[in-house]
């Protein structure tokens, strides 16, 4: 049996600390998933040109924020590194001729052990990141999804960590009503995303409604088609839609996932 893949919103760092409805529906998710032999996370936050995978054996947990409070810092997310899927997940990507890299020392930013420290606190299930490049589009992020799919039958839980909508500069600090561009690019993605409408998400910033609004850059967007890529066509499952600081949808996804309950 494949191994679905997973998008997960990861929020401001304080999610850590304040899981809100986004890390509860994470928390529920985790135990009914299939049980990963190794987790390939790739997080909107580490960029590179190329691609690169981690191949550290004790991931350190970085803190890669600053100006929160104290108790955030002194949390860890101490997992067992996967250096041996890294160099698989390397060599399927340079098969499809998408150049990889490793890189031995890089730990966990916060988009990557944050959700993690919810769908699986234990931190039993070993851990590599792989990097994304802003600077190269969405479709070849999906196709990294496509060349690392063999893995999905190899037990690996691949689970991609950005944001549905992630516009700072509009970032509120009280919980104000969603503006309608924020729900409305929820909607036109979960629409695209039933339909398995790949043009239109692959096109997204010309077709979504206000996709440059909801994406000012569009690096929080583009693990959302790495986990597209690997998973193919199949079962599509919006586990929540939750509204953070006014404008940052949390939005999470499983694809491939055979039995699922209603968001």
């Amino acid at each position: 049996m494949n191994m679905p893949t997973v998008f997960v919103s990861h929020g401001a760092p304080t999610m850590a600390l304040q899981p809100g409805a986004a890390g509860e529906a994470l928390r529920r998710l985790g135990p009914r998933l299939p049980r990963p032999e190794s987790i390939l996370m790739v997080s909107a936050h580490w960029e590179t040109q190329p691609a690169t995978l981690s191949t550290a054996e004790r991931p350190d947990t970085i803190h890669d924020f600053f100006g929160f409070p104290e108790p955030l810092y002194q949390l860890r997310y101490p997992v067992p590194g996967a250096p041996a899927l890294a160099q698989r997940a390397a060599g399927l990507l340079q098969q499809a001729g998408i150049a990889a890299n490793l890189d031995p020392r890089r730990g966990l930013d916060h988009g990557a052990w944050v959700p993690l420290r919810y769908l699986f606190p234990d931190a039993d299930v070993p851990v590599t990141q792989l990097s994304i490049q802003p600077q190269l589009s969405p479709l070849h992020h999906y196709r990294m999804g496509e060349a690392l799919r063999p893995l999905t039958a190899e037990g690996v839980l691949i689970v991609a960590s950005g944001s549905l909508t992630h516009n700072l500069g509009e970032f509120r600090m009280r919980g104000e009503q969603a503006p309608a561009y924020v729900r409305g690019f929820q909607e036109w993605v979960r629409d695209a995303l039933e339909k398995h409408d790949l043009c239109a998400l692959i096109d997204y910033r010309t077709l979504a409604p206000e996709a440059v609004r909801a994406h000012p850059t569009d690096e929080h967007l583009l693990p959302l088609f790495v986990a597209l890529g690997a998973a193919g066509v199949g079962p599509v499952h919006r586990y929540t839609d939750e509204v953070t600081f006014g404008v940052i949808a949390m939005d999470g996804y499983v694809f491939g996932e055979r039995e699922t309950a209603p968001a």
